[in-house]
């Protein structure tokens, strides 16, 4: 599978209650639980107005589908091709 940043785009996310967040990641779940295993959720980052989401799948119409089912919108699906950490410095 292939990995990818999703750019959402949703009002004030970023200030939202722990019991939102929760429901919010359970709706998700929700639809990727009709979507497996083609499409993996990693983990999100929330910041102002936007989400960063980064997931696994096969192709950016799996993460579209994902979109419509949970009811996020993905306003940008970008293929991550490198990942870069610390301790890509020691690597041989």
């Amino acid at each position: 599978m292939k990995r990818y940043v999703i750019e959402r785009m949703i009002p004030g996310i970023g200030s939202k209650t722990a019991e939102e967040y929760r429901a919010a990641a359970a709706v998700s779940n929700a639809a990727l639980a009709k979507l497996a295993p083609r499409v993996q959720w990693v983990q999100s980052f929330f910041a102002g107005d936007m989400t960063y989401c980064v997931y696994l799948a096969e192709d950016p119409e799996d993460i579209r589908r994902h979109a419509e089912l949970s009811g996020f919108p993905a306003n940008k699906i970008t293929q991550i091709k490198v990942v870069v950490d610390p301790s890509t410095a020691e690597a041989a």
